[in-house]
């Protein structure tokens, strides 16, 4: 088993846990009368990512990937399910089991990748004709990403979308495929965006932000205050005030800038070294995997962890609109905390592989 990556993920997943009660005390005392209402609900996921993790290190994942195929049309029934499902914040982005919430996004992304590894490293799959590159994967995928835009998830289409981009490329698609697929995909979004007015005003805070980024919306400028704050070494451990109802989402989607107003730049140091190791140990898996599908599949995982940590955090800095993606591993969220624990599972499963050599 890969060890660096495995105690990467560890050291993540234990920052986030201090980092989710840190961020999260006040507001959770304020609303449910306990300090620890967040990190239990926290725990409890983490012990369920943690059983489903050892169980998908242990089976044969080429075996059981071709059951991807009916899981995924399911995932499109739970998409669609959120829209008869309270708002929430405005957004149908979630289904509502007792006093748990699932997010059917973070499901989809997963079961894209492993469906994609499948069925593109079938042999009788050839992915330089154009007809077959279409069909099925995208009326299914194309279907799933419609559905998460209009939750609205314009975050979660994008990390999903760029990722299955590159699963396309490294699998030997054409660029001229990919070229017919990506440019009116691109038209659409503009459509989308500047005529219909979908995220429109999100777009507008972000174009203000890039000369000045306290012109912003609200959340970058307190996110950007927070980091602010901070400096080099942090105002300390707990010791935060854009928490104090300043700073909206400081434990999920903003996570890194209350990190950032806690620990400094050093302690966000730490963590993008700790994303960098993940990230690097990922792409030394998928180069020695024995086969397509296990290249194909642990580039993808690889890829999409990479995705939605440049999202976050370019969110976070004012480099990119506003968008709710969460940081993996640390920000507060059942469902992707369990689909980040199961993702590096599998790649630590791939690592295991006969003729796997990673140092």
């Amino acid at each position: 088993m890969d060890r660096k990556l495995l105690y990467s993920t560890v050291a993540l997943i234990g920052i986030g846990m201090v980092m989710v009660y840190s961020s999260s005390s006040v507001m959770a005392e304020n609303r449910f009368g306990s300090h620890f209402f967040f990190l239990k609900r926290q725990f409890i996921w983490l012990i369920m990512a943690g059983i489903a993790a050892w169980v998908v290190m242990k089976i044969d994942l080429k075996k059981y990937a071709a059951y991807s195929v009916p899981l995924i049309f399911i995932s499109l029934a739970l998409l669609a399910l959120v829209f008869v499902m309270p708002a929430r914040n405005g957004s149908h982005r979630w289904l509502f089991i007792g006093p748990f919430t699932i997010q059917p996004s973070e499901i989809f992304k997963l079961l894209v990748i492993v469906y994609l590894a499948f069925s593109l490293s079938q042999k009788k799959r050839d992915i330089t004709n154009l007809k077959q590159f279409l069909l099925p994967y995208v009326p299914l995928i194309g279907a799933g990403l419609m559905l998460i835009i209009l939750e609205p998830g314009l975050g979660s289409a994008m990390t999903i979308t760029l990722t299955v981009l590159t699963i396309f490329f490294l699998a030997g698609v054409r660029l001229y495929h990919l070229s017919v697929l990506t440019l009116p995909l691109v038209g659409l979004v503009s459509f989308m965006v500047f005529v219909l007015g979908y995220k429109k005003p999100r777009v507008i805070d972000y174009m203000s932000a890039i000369s000045d980024p306290l012109s912003g919306s609200y959340q970058v400028k307190q996110a950007v205050l927070a980091l602010g704050a901070g400096g080099i070494f942090g105002s300390g451990l707990g010791d935060g005030r854009q928490k104090l109802f300043f700073l909206p989402y400081p434990h999920t989607d903003f996570i890194f800038a209350s990190i950032g107003e806690e620990v400094g730049f050093v302690g966000l140091t730490v963590i993008l070294i700790l994303f960098f190791i993940i990230i690097r140990q990922g792409f030394k898996i998928a180069l020695y995997q024995p086969d397509k599908f296990g290249y194909l599949l642990a580039m993808g995982i690889t890829a999409s962890i990479f995705t939605s940590v440049i999202i976050n955090i370019g969110v976070v800095t004012s480099l990119l609109p506003t968008t709710g993606i969460p940081l993996p591993f640390i920000s507060y969220g059942g469902s992707a905390l369990l689909i980040s624990v199961i993702s590096v599972s599998v790649l630590l499963n791939l690592s295991r592989r006969k003729g796997v050599v990673v140092r």
